[in-house]
């Protein structure tokens, strides 16, 4: 029997050492693996490279590295919601990787699956083609480094020619990802819109660390409803179902009676 679990999240990332590169799960404030998060950062870890597809919320999530000025790079897909993410972008003190979120999430599955590199229309005849978005600013409006002109190619798949851009394939040092339900060989199943970019993430991790709110023994999860295999889990820690998990933004409805 091959028993991944791990009793802590502080054991669970201990090992996370200064500088490393990390893929983090979730979308907004969900599916994000908070306990883990929290735990990296209580153990003081910095110099961060994170790819994730936001950076949480000043106070919640990645926010939370973030505020503690544990993180050096962020790759994403969208960088609002967070007024710290916005300061220390601007003032130069952040570096951040802008990549469309569909690319995001083929670039993590791609490094999972072994691909090098892959060719996508996504980003033909912009910026991210063509290269010229700020990653880094000097502090005084200027900037510091801009992204470097991608090859471009024509294809005609189908008899229809068009050009695509390459894209390089993710591949991490650990991945943080969390699921409702894990088993001591680290198959996982999420809920709903909380799987999100957790499998993706998973897989581009060397180490991918898993939180659960429930671990169950093995045989107990059918293999039909397993989302992600135990292969691309090396760590697995049970958090518990009563774990906060927050919303990004309330929306109430006025009118009615």
């Amino acid at each position: 029997m091959i028993d991944k679990t791990i009793p802590t999240a502080a054991e669970a990332v201990s090992d996370i050492g200064d500088g490393s590169s990390l893929a983090v799960g979730g979308f907004g404030l969900s599916g994000n693996p908070i306990a883990l998060i929290e735990a990296l950062l209580d153990q003081g870890t910095t110099d961060l490279s994170v790819v994730s597809n936001n950076c949480g919320v000043d106070d919640w999530g990645l926010g939370v590295l973030l505020g503690a000025k544990r993180i050096r790079k962020m790759t994403s897909s969208y960088v609002g919601e967070n007024k710290e993410f916005e300061r220390q972008f601007l003032s130069g003190e952040l570096e951040l990787e802008l990549t469309p979120q569909g690319t995001l999430a083929e670039k993590l599955r791609a490094g999972g699956a072994g691909i090098a590199a892959f060719f996508t229309q996504t980003g033909v005849g912009t910026q991210v083609a063509e290269g010229g978005l700020p990653q880094r600013y000097d502090g005084e409006g200027g900037v510091a480094v801009a992204s470097a002109p991608k090859d471009v190619r024509t294809f005609a798949p189908g008899g229809r020619a068009a050009e695509y851009v390459l894209e390089e394939a993710i591949v991490t040092d650990f991945a943080l990802v969390h699921a409702r339900r894990g088993d001591r060989h680290g198959n996982l199943v999420f809920t709903k819109a909380a799987r999100n970019f957790n499998p993706l993430a998973a897989m581009a991790g060397r180490v991918c660390i898993a939180q659960v709110e429930e671990l169950v023994e093995p045989g107990e999860l059918d293999p039909d409803e397993v989302h992600l295999p135990g292969v691309f889990v090396h760590r697995i820690v049970e958090v518990g179902t009563g774990i906060e998990k927050r919303i990004e933004r309330r929306t109430v409805a006025g009118g009615g009676r």
